[in-house]
């Protein structure tokens, strides 16, 4: 008779696959909970004691770690002297492992969980069987998850056994299944320990969902979320309507969503690869929302939206007029949703908006990746510092206040030209700065005229000073810091310009 071994914290469909295993002759092996639950429907079962000859103790911490159950487990059936060693202590095999872990990710994801509770959901004996069993998976059948049943009791119903293939494939799942407990529980106590940068670093992440390409039709892709993600995710996010996300959708997605985090008053942001290509704020989001769209009509199109308040009829009906790919909010009213869902090919996502969010920044490059906090830093403006002879007004401050936080966002090198409510020009990710600055003048047009304007590091020429004084630029907020800065100092008095230092720089690369 063969003999199968079943302890499992989550049971769900366990009676109804033990059964299967009882009617091809398998002999079952259980532990506490779920020894009970399987006695309770009726079915044999031999408790983990009387294979081991050894009481569970130390409140269940030991119950499985003995040679009866390991031995069991990694003998190889095709060599002689295992199976004489294994005969010679009794060891009997078995031939499919059936274990799930103690619940660790569910417990630390708990609000108010203590260290005493994430300790005690480590699991030791579970992590044990699997690996052993499959190391062993020549001869031994491991499952960790309950979506894998209807598979192995499919080909025990066709054949008697389960195929070698399968048992491999089930094998991969097992390490990949406690290289993340073991990640987690790594993570939980790395964090716990404060050390920002171990030694080694252990990520691991969910299969979200695969794509039909990548950033071009020739790249496959698919995402990948964290196990332990906010609310203020997109891997948390609530798709309302629409086709799938792409690749592109998803990075132009997760940038519209950090910059409308920066904000708490209602504000409207659309972005267009990577960069923001408007940003409005109003009393109300559809006020928001048109001053966002007026400050680039263009690039708008086919841009992607998140707003920072809920959807209503009238913010749904001015966004209904333009094509966009999508819309981001913490909720749609009813007519919203009536409004937007009639446009067959907008993505609808409905998300927590959580400014102050902290998270880690994850770069791939060959061979390794960079890993850094990310920039939600955003210091007081108490500590800035008035560089030139003329003081911002009340109103020019407002609005260099609320361009500071657009800047950090765009690419760099980065210009931001606007006021207190909207942006205006906005130049991206060009290798000179005056290069930028031309680029968000030209797209402001007459607007620059009596606008501000943030730049997301120092001027290390006084050009772009000349060329904002020329546009009608009337403040300038940067951090400071070049050799240079008295030039760009100099050149901002000579035409009545005030200039901020923020000592603080926003490098977007």
């Amino acid at each position: 008779m063969k003999r199968a071994l079943i302890s499992v914290s989550d049971k769900t469909g366990i009676v109804d696959f033990a059964r299967e295993l009882v009617s091809h002759q398998f002999e079952l092996i259980s532990t506490g909970g779920t020894k009970k639950v399987l006695l309770e429907a009726g079915l044999p079962v031999v408790g983990i004691e009387e294979v081991t000859a050894f009481p569970e103790m130390l409140d269940g911490r030991v119950k499985t770690l003995h040679p009866a159950i390991h031995g069991g487990l990694l003998f190889r059936r095709d060599l002689s002297e295992h199976k004489a060693q294994a005969a010679e202590h009794g060891i009997k095999p078995i031939d499919l492992v059936c274990v799930n872990l103690y619940p660790f990710q569910e417990t630390i994801a708990r609000q108010g969980v203590t260290l005493e509770e994430a300790i005690e959901n480590i699991d030791i004996g579970g992590p044990s069987m699997l690996r052993s069993a499959a190391k062993n998976y020549a001869a031994v059948t491991v499952l960790v998850d309950s979506a894998d049943y209807e598979t192995v009791l499919a080909e025990l119903n066709e054949a008697g056994e389960t195929k070698r293939e399968t048992r491999e494939k089930l094998a991969a799942k097992v390490f990949r299944h406690t290289a993340q407990y073991d990640a987690l529980i790594a993570g939980y106590l790395t964090e716990l320990s404060g050390e920002a940068f171990p030694e080694k670093l252990t990520l691991t992440y969910n299969l979200q969902s695969e794509m039909r390409y990548g950033e071009n039709p020739h790249q496959q892709a698919a995402f990948y979320a964290e196990p332990l993600a906010g609310t203020a995710s997109l891997a948390r996010a609530k798709q309302l309507h629409g086709k799938a996300l792409s690749y592109n959708n998803i990075r132009d997605a997760d940038a519209a969503l950090k910059i409308v985090s920066e904000f708490e008053q209602p504000v409207a942001v659309a972005v267009k690869h990577m960069n923001p290509c408007g940003v409005g704020t109003g009393d109300s989001v559809e006020e928001a929302f048109q001053k966002a769209f007026e400050a680039d009509e263009t690039s708008i199109f086919g841009g992607i939206i998140a707003l920072n308040r809920e959807v209503n009829r009238e913010a749904a009906l001015k966004m209904s007029e333009i094509f966009l790919e999508i819309v981001i909010a913490p909720s749609f009213t009813k007519e919203a949703l009536e409004i937007l869902t009639k446009k067959k090919n907008i993505r609808l996502l409905e998300l927590e908006i959580s400014s102050g969010a902290r998270y880690h920044d994850v770069t791939s490059v060959r061979g390794g990746l960079l890993i850094q906090d990310s920039d939600t830093f955003l210091e007081e403006s108490e500590s800035y510092e008035v560089m030139t002879d003329r003081v911002p007004t009340d109103e020019e401050l407002k609005a260099l206040l609320f361009q500071w936080k657009i800047v950090k966002h765009v690419k760099s090198n980065a210009i931001v030209v606007g006021n207190a409510e909207m942006t205006f020009g906005i130049g991206a990710g060009q290798m000179n700065r005056i290069g930028a600055a031309e680029i968000a003048f030209h797209q402001a047009g007459e607007k620059a005229n009596g606008a501000v304007l943030a730049s997301d590091a120092f001027f290390p020429m006084n050009d772009t000073v000349e060329a904002a004084s020329r546009a009608g630029i009337r403040a300038i907020i940067q951090p400071g810091g070049s050799i240079k800065d008295q030039d760009s100092i100099d050149m901002a008095n000579k035409h009545g310009l005030a200039m901020i230092k923020t000592k603080v720089r926003h490098f977007k690369h």
